[in-house]
């Protein structure tokens, strides 16, 4: 079976009210279920060209922290001056795929991080959480 790609529509329509609803009940089994089940705003690199996943660090870290979201006007919430935010909407097996690929150079991984509701885990503890089947 092929891979889906990420998927792309307008800002102001990507949203998941299911990792929504686990975060702000700060329930890290329903945040897992929503990361297997529905999808995860994924923030991209400013400007024009290919969509390259924007990641961030703490001063002159060595690592690099991952910030999902839970929909597309909480990263906005984050960076209000910026303008442009691109961000894609990723699928379980495609943020899988993307930790695996990065887990040696991401140190965090955060959820919605200027609010509502952040929670932050281990990029390992996410990779884990995402092997197990969807019901």
């Amino acid at each position: 079976m092929a891979k889906r790609p990420p998927k792309k529509r307008g800002e102001g329509e990507l949203a998941s009210a299911l990792l929504a609803t686990a975060l702000a009940e700060q329930d890290v089994a329903a945040v897992a279920f929503a990361l297997r089940n529905d999808t995860v705003i994924v923030p991209l690199l400013p400007g024009a060209g290919p969509p390259q996943v924007r990641v961030f660090r703490r001063d002159e870290a060595d690592r690099y922290m991952l910030l999902l979201f839970s929909s597309a006007a909480n990263y906005v919430r984050m960076l209000p001056n910026e303008t442009g935010h691109r961000v894609l909407e990723y699928d379980a097996a495609t943020l899988r795929e993307f930790l695996e690929t990065n887990v040696g150079v991401i140190e965090a991984v955060w959820f919605d991080v200027a609010g509502p509701s952040p929670m932050q885990a281990a990029p390992a503890d996410i990779i884990t959480a995402l092997a197990i089947p969807a019901p």
